[in-house]
């Protein structure tokens, strides 16, 4: 524990901590999505053994450092490419992640389009496979991040848990703004495709800066927040109808 007495350390711990949150709000956000599509009183079970499992899983790879490294060594060579075992890894969530984003934005819009409930209608057991496949690539990428930060693995872990704690705090009124919102899940989405895309160019070292996807998908959140501000005023108008006082005090 002398790493305690160390400021640099407490720097290192903050620093990580807020990439260890940056790096899982896709995470977050996919959870939301999955647990989305099971029975009401299951959702909410969803989404912290989702988290839980995640922070396992994270600590469980810390403490495979050896294997951890071997994940980057070569295995093989494609067309000049070398392929490692975390490209392997960061190839199949890319494909993964393509696949579910696409097959739930087609399952949104037909449910739309015919007037139906897509809730409700996956299986627990299934939901938590998918989201422990979506963990383990997560995690790699969080924790070759840690590694590559802090060479003091009490450090990681505590980031690791504090930022879980963190994750588990919000991702409730995370789940519910995503439910509510219909076109926030279509930004959320297509976000995951980008974070899809971003994983599969990685694998042949065609590195796309997650700050630049971060940025695009909070700008757009915030114009849809905007809109979701313009259209809360145009029905309370609606609502009072013409000739009557504005509701709205901001508004002359």
């Amino acid at each position: 524990m002398e790493w305690m007495s160390n400021p640099e350390y407490w720097v290192a711990l903050l620093t990580l901590t807020v990439l260890e949150i940056v790096l899982g709000i896709d995470n977050i956000v996919m959870i939301s999505i999955l647990a989305d599509r099971l029975p009401e009183h299951q959702q909410r079970l969803a989404r912290q053994a989702g988290l839980a499992l995640a922070m396992i899983t994270r600590i469980a790879l810390l403490a495979s450092l050896a294997w951890i490294i071997r994940l980057t060594a070569p295995l093989f060579t494609v067309a000049g490419q070398d392929i490692s075992g975390r490209d392997l890894m960061l190839f199949g969530g890319g494909l993964f992640l393509l696949a579910k984003s696409t097959h739930e934005i087609h399952k949104s819009l037909e449910g739309v389009r015919q007037g139906t409930s897509v809730t409700g209608t996956a299986a627990l057991g299934s939901t938590l496979v998918q989201i422990v496949l979506l963990d383990l690539v997560f995690s790699l990428d969080s924790v070759i991040t840690a590694v590559g930060m802090v060479d003091e693995i009490a450090v990681m872990v505590a980031a690791i848990v504090i930022s879980v704690v963190i994750m588990v705090i919000s991702i409730e009124p995370i789940s519910r703004f995503v439910k509510e919102h219909p076109t926030v899940k279509m930004l959320a989405l297509s976000f995951l495709l980008l974070i899809g895309v971003a994983l599969i160019a990685e694998t042949f070292d065609q590195h796309l800066p997650r700050g630049y996807i971060y940025f695009a998908f909070g700008f757009s959140i915030f114009v849809e927040m905007l809109n979701l501000r313009l259209r809360r005023r145009q029905e309370a108008r609606s609502a009072w109808g013409p000739g009557e006082l504005d509701p709205d005090p901001e508004e002359p």
